[in-house]
């Protein structure tokens, strides 16, 4: 799995912004959070956020009207995607609870997955 640099640091975030809210606990908090930074050692395949990233991030920040983050992901998603089709392999999938952020990864070619179906 592929994720852009940025992502752990979102993911704290939301997680830490539930707790704060209380509608997760503290503990459950930490562990999760815990267990992402043991996962994202382990289990996944990093982008870095480069100078292509941020100017393709920005050119679709301006199509889509996309948050800068969910501009950069999906700038991430594309060129993975890329990748992998120059390569001969299949085409990525994008997930993404945001609605938004999956109809512009849907305008862009990229096939979604939003997890929010899921119960």
């Amino acid at each position: 799995m592929f994720i852009a640099a940025i992502t752990g640091v979102e993911i704290v975030a939301a997680i830490t912004r539930r707790s704060r809210s209380r509608s997760i606990s503290v503990s459950d908090a930490t562990a999760t959070c815990n267990q992402l930074r043991s996962d994202l050692k382990k289990n996944y395949q990093i982008i870095e956020i480069t100078e292509i990233i941020i100017n393709s991030g920005m050119a679709l920040a301006e199509t889509y009207g996309l948050r800068g983050y969910d501009a950069i992901q999906l700038a991430v998603g594309r060129a993975v995607n890329t990748l992998c089709i120059t390569h001969g392999l299949p085409s990525t999938i994008f997930v993404s609870a945001d609605k938004e952020l999956n109809a512009a990864a849907v305008s862009e070619g990229l096939v979604i997955e939003n997890p929010n179906n899921y119960p």
